[in-house]
């Protein structure tokens, strides 16, 4: 669709510029017009004139879905229509996929589309989760209460997102401050010092020489180094999304000691808080249970485990039991789940289970960096420990030598 440059004079008497996408330059005022703006001027986008935007943040984050549902919350709550909403959002909006996936589906509620197939048209934007409780929405006449329930949703997924990133940080920063240590003294200090005994008939240490030939190394090949990290790098990421590769790490996050905590609390409230918000939404359980696999993808496991509870519901099984039978999720999980459905209060049940797990996760993550703090440490004061006596050996050596003389 094409777009458009304008300068108009908004209800405050200010100018205000920016670009919008319509059908022609008169559809281009109109929506202009109906936003409560003034056009002064309007021109076709062109090589010349258009804005561009250079944007390396297009992943779309549980807080820009947040973000948008509050708004479109606020704004459908003020009387605004939907497709007036959408085009509002689509100029306000800063992540630049959300913000193309906006006016998209503005465009096509304008042409008569209702906003849950408009979603659906658009797999990659917006998720399923989301085009299903729009249209349980749309159909029961409560659109607003399933984008409070979206924010809600996607507001606790961004919670849980920033604890796991706010306790991976210092590991991260830990790793490469060692990494840059470790190169800075195996390139410029470990020369520093062997250029001293180069001149002298001083037999090194075992352990000395094994320095001085990683140094050498790192000298001479310190580009095929970076190299090698950048594509074992890319290599681990690409192997990564491969299906061996998900079970490999999935299995891992489950199996390891340090991390397997977090691994499964973190899972079981993602799982619970999507379920119940399904199933409050009115969705059918089997579809639910479809849905809510897909957001647990992070591990293959336990999408399978629910892939596999959606088919024996499906054949009459309670969902308790093929949770309880996949051996991932706590005992506390598949007991609630169990009161919940001979009580018929399967959502609250869930909600509630959700609401213990979030707690969990921060303080099993706060756990987990209570160990590898010091495990880190500990390793970068091995390894730099190691280089400093490779370099006091030979010292050592030297001073008894003078010492004999």
């Amino acid at each position: 669709m094409p777009g458009f440059i304008y300068k108009a004079i908004g209800p405050d008497g200010k100018e205000k510029k920016g670009n919008i996408q319509a059908a022609s330059s008169e559809q281009a005022i109109m929506r202009l017009k109906s936003d409560g703006l003034i056009p002064v001027e309007v021109t076709a986008e062109n090589v010349l004139n258009k804005e561009i935007n250079i944007s390396f943040g297009t992943k779309i984050t549980a807080r820009d879905y947040c973000v948008f549902c509050r708004q479109m919350l606020s704004i459908l709550g003020a009387g605004v229509s939907i497709i007036n909403a959408l085009q509002m959002l689509s100029e306000q909006t800063e992540n630049a996929a959300l913000k193309k996936g906006i006016a998209t589906i503005a465009d096509e509620v304008g042409k008569g589309e209702t906003l849950s197939n408009a979603m659906r048209k658009q797999p990659k934007v917006f998720p399923s989760i989301f085009v299903n409780l729009v249209e349980a929405g749309e159909a029961t006449g409560t659109l607003e209460i399933s984008f409070e329930r979206m924010a809600l949703q996607f507001e606790k997924e961004n919670q849980l997102q920033q604890v796991i990133k706010k306790a991976l940080t210092y590991p991260i920063i830990v790793g490469v401050v060692a990494v840059g240590v470790i190169f800075a003294m195996m390139t410029f200090v470990i020369p520093t010092f062997m250029n001293m005994f180069a001149d002298m008939d001083v037999e090194m240490p075992a352990i000395t020489q094994f320095v001085i030939n990683m140094s050498d190394f790192f000298v001479a090949y310190w580009w095929l180094l970076i190299i090698i990290i950048v594509a074992l790098i890319f290599g681990i990421k690409a192997y990564a999304k491969t299906l061996s590769g998900r079970v490999l790490f999935g299995t891992l996050a489950i199996k390891m000691p340090v991390v397997s905590n977090v691994t499964i609390k973190s899972a079981s409230a993602k799982f619970s808080r999507t379920l119940s918000t399904l199933l409050r939404a009115g969705v059918p359980m089997i579809q639910a249970l479809e849905i809510t696999a897909n957001s647990v993808e992070d591990n293959i496991h336990f999408q399978r485990a629910v892939f596999s509870a959606r088919d024996q519901v499906a054949n009459g099984s309670s969902l308790s039991k093929p949770i309880k039978m996949s051996g991932l999720f706590p005992p506390m999980v598949e007991h609630m789940i169990s009161i919940g459905e001979e009580t018929g209060n399967l959502e609250d049940m869930l909600e509630n289970v959700a609401e213990y797990y979030e707690e969990e996760v921060t303080t099993a993550t706060e756990q987990m960096m209570t160990v590898l703090e010091p495990m880190m440490i500990l390793v970068l004061a091995l390894i730099v420990g190691v280089i400093i006596l490779a370099i006091l050996q030979p010292m050592t050596t030297l001073y008894d030598a003078v010492g004999n003389m």
